[in-house]
């Protein structure tokens, strides 16, 4: 079972900034794109930043702009840098490979609050 394990969440005001990690096995960074997703309380999980194999990245316009999401081989870590954060970012936080897995990582929590 593949495991994501997504680190990095926390409190933030308004307008803060925040980034969050996720440890992946090393292989699926060489094999796949992977992307960050989020779920608000009594709403879906929805999409907000990949990045293919080649790097090209893509964001959800709410994000666009404020998300910026890397990858580091070396360390099989992917990263969701966010910065001019609003309270309607929080949320919990996964990540996931393209197309995802079915077994999804626990999430980190990123409340955005004054």
């Amino acid at each position: 079972q593949v495991q994501f394990v997504e680190s990095g969440g926390g409190l933030v005001q308004p307008g803060g900034s925040l980034r969050v990690s996720c440890a992946v096995p090393e292989s699926f960074l060489r094999t796949y794109g992977m992307a960050w997703h989020r779920q608000a309380p009594g709403k879906q999980r929805e999409m907000v930043a990949s990045i293919t194999g080649g790097g090209r990245t893509k964001y959800a316009d709410s994000v666009q702009g404020r998300f910026t999401i890397s990858r580091d081989y070396a360390k099989a870590t992917v990263y969701l840098q966010m910065s001019s954060l609003k309270p309607e970012d929080t949320a919990v936080y996964y990540c996931n490979r393209m197309p995802p897995e079915a077994s999804w990582g626990q999430g980190t929590q990123v409340t955005v609050s004054s």
